[in-house]
């Protein structure tokens, strides 16, 4: 067992990036870090009932968690769970069939509002809570926990088509016919995201992660409604309950419109997918925000000289800022476990 006596004055040093300092070597964790690219997750994840019974068990829950920390020696560990369990929580119908993702029961924003029971929500997502709180006390003070939501925009896109898309166009058009209902379900999923968050840092997470996976398919107008303006709100009351937890905002596919997100969100730190370019990164978002991700998951799997090339890239491009190494989106289930092993190495050496 860890030694987490004073782990309430220790500072990780994710943490210490995303309040403002510098951290050289930069810390690292990666975006799905815990998942089938490794033998022993397959070994829990093949006990489970199903996907969502492996999220709702704290025990497997927690020790998948924590798999990838004594594997790899991340800076941080994030909460295993999934943007779904909101609203599988609410009362949607939400299914994981092998090989094709999610299933939900579609619905029209109006439909959807009908058939959702906020007030139950919590029933749920207490084993959740208590997952956290196993991961914390098994993590080594110099581990950061990470805990995480889906953002209200990305979440909506399943529930509505009942599944993930290539563009999420019934989303889109639900939100041009219907804006009024599109922006009550917006509004209950923001609502129940805070509550969300808010109990997992009860539980023991030292900083939050907001998933937006699904932001860039968005024109700048409707990126502002329904990305910025939601997660805004989210981070200003999460701030009134925790100021002194910070909190990371992903707005994938955002591009150009990653340095607005983060100047009107009020989000500590970025994370930034491959369309970000580097210079960017340090030239802008970095004087306003810790900078995150960027490296391509395909290329993890690539490795090779290129791989090592790009690391050695990045490390030097963001020298001397708030830098926090990761993918530009999650690891891959093909990835090499040999290459993950070798980007940590170059990482931290």
């Amino acid at each position: 067992m860890p030694d987490n006596s004073s782990n309430e004055t220790f500072t990780p040093n994710l943490i210490k990036v995303l309040k403002g300092e510098v951290v050289s070597p930069p810390p690292i964790w990666l975006m799905r870090q815990a998942g089938r690219y490794l033998p022993e997750y397959r070994e829990v994840r093949a006990k489970a009932a199903g996907f969502l019974d492996l999220c709702y068990r704290p025990d497997m829950a927690a020790e998948v968690t924590l798999q990838p920390i004594r594997r790899f020696g991340f800076d941080a560990a994030i909460l295993f769970a999934d943007i779904l369990v909101v609203p599988d929580a609410l009362g949607q119908k939400v299914e994981f069939e092998e090989g094709h993702g999610p299933r939900l029961e579609a619905g029209t924003p109006e439909e959807l509002l009908t058939r959702l029971n906020p007030a139950k929500a919590n029933d749920k997502l207490c084993s959740i809570y208590e997952t956290v709180t196993r991961i914390r006390e098994a993590l080594p003070r110099e581990t950061a926990l990470i805990g995480f939501c889906g953002a209200p925009w990305t979440v909506a896109t399943y529930m509505i088509a009942g599944r993930g898309t290539p563009d999420q166009a019934p989303t889109r058009l639900a939100a041009y016919r219907d804006p009024d209902n599109f922006a009550r379900l917006i509004d209950l999923l923001a609502d129940v995201s805070v509550e969300y968050l808010s109990g997992q840092i009860a539980a023991g997470a030292q900083t939050v992660q907001i998933f937006d996976s699904w932001a860039g398919v968005l024109a700048d107008t409707e990126f502002q409604r329904w990305v910025i303006e939601p997660t805004a709100k989210m981070v200003a009351r999460l701030k009134e309950r925790y100021p002194e937890v910070p909190i990371i905002g992903f707005p994938r596919g955002a591009g150009m419109l990653t340095e607005r997100f983060l100047q009107e969100t009020g989000v500590d730190g970025v994370g930034c997918d491959t369309s970000v370019p580097l210079t960017a990164m340090r030239e802008t978002i970095s004087s306003h925000a810790a900078v995150q991700g960027n490296l391509d998951p395909l290329l993890l799997v690539a490795g090779g000289h290129l791989l090592e090339s790009r690391i050695r890239e990045i490390m030097a491009a963001l020298e001397g800022k708030r830098h926090i190494f990761n993918l530009g989106h999650g690891i891959l289930p093909q990835t090499p476990i040999e290459h993950v092993e070798k980007l940590v190495k170059l990482v931290q050496s």
